[in-house]
């Protein structure tokens, strides 16, 4: 596993301090609130990720060094598992990002039970659409 970064391992903190599910729900909700927004332009078939029930577009940053992505979503609990993914990988190379384990890091945040499998099939496939992205560098 990859070392956690300072921001990171604060949302542990912030999540497995949380009781109660409704509690991290909200935490999720303003983690998606948080998210820069992707203009509509950007929201193409290209920039599409499939494999998720909920539309979900992925960009990366080609000149930003480490790499760096944009994710967007519709749906508003999903907008918080995106920001909360970016946060994960966020300075990390393209090595990297694509050795994170996505089922690991949710269940550090105490998410995982609260996941449905088509929402993690969800997430992995923005890791994989990730991954392909940076395998065209």
């Amino acid at each position: 596993m990859n070392q956690l970064s300072t921001t990171a391992q604060q949302a542990i903190d912030e999540f497995q301090a949380c009781e109660q599910w409704e509690q991290r729900a909200r935490l999720l909700l303003q983690r998606g609130a948080q998210l820069q927004e992707l203009p509509q332009t950007l929201r193409t078939e290209d920039n599409l990720v499939h494999g998720c029930e909920t539309r979900v577009w992925l960009l990366l940053d080609r000149e930003a060094v480490p790499p760096r992505f944009q994710a967007a979503s519709e749906a508003r609990l999903l907008r918080g598992l995106l920001a909360l993914l970016l946060l994960r990988i966020e300075g990390l190379d393209a090595e990297q990002i694509t050795a994170i384990d996505v089922t690991d890091w949710f269940a550090q945040l105490g998410l995982s039970r609260q996941l449905s499998p088509s929402r993690s099939n969800g997430l992995n496939a923005v890791l994989i659409r990730m991954r392909e992205l940076l395998d065209n560098l």
